[in-house]
């Protein structure tokens, strides 16, 4: 593991300039924060100090980046997923019903892993990241498939 020492080094030299630079991405001091904090966390868990000089504020930079397109992301799912007050003013046995086309929907005509993720997600109440984690997926590509399952059926049943 790279010496707690330099890890302290590194951190009085660079902290001030990298939370700058995540505020200034982000737009929020508590992400910004989180995003440094699990910098030094990852250096601390390697076996070898930064290679280069600019490496901490790349670093910063990529991880805020990841962070805004996750959100994005995350954002593009919800929307997906409107209220509708409509469907709430039905009667329970029609509302079952609309729920039985899109269980029959799902299972006949969506194709795996959608299947599955949708499944998941609905069925199971897990999270994106618990799905990702259990489908061995990237947690953004667990939201795409979502989202694409979520369109597909909003569209059948339109």
């Amino acid at each position: 593991m790279f010496e707690h020492r330099k890890i302290e080094q590194l951190f009085r030299q660079h902290y001030a300039e990298m939370i700058h630079l995540a505020r200034v991405l982000l737009g929020d001091d508590d992400e910004a924060e989180d995003v440094v904090q699990d910098i030094f966390l990852h250096l601390a868990a390697t076996a070898s100090p930064p290679r280069r000089d600019g490496y901490l504020l790349v670093a910063v930079r990529n991880a805020c980046l990841n962070r805004i397109r996750q959100k994005k992301l995350h954002e593009k799912v919800k929307a997906l997923l409107p209220v509708d007050d409509a469907i709430d003013l039905q009667p329970l046995d029609k509302q079952l019903e609309r729920l039985d086309a899109i269980a029959s929907y799902t299972e006949e005509r969506l194709e795996e892993p959608h299947r599955t993720i949708f499944r998941l997600r609905f069925d199971d109440g897990l999270t994106i990241a618990e799905i990702a984690s259990l489908l061995h997926l990237n947690p953004n590509t667990a939201y795409k498939y979502l989202a694409q399952s979520i369109q597909q059926v909003r569209n059948h049943f339109k």
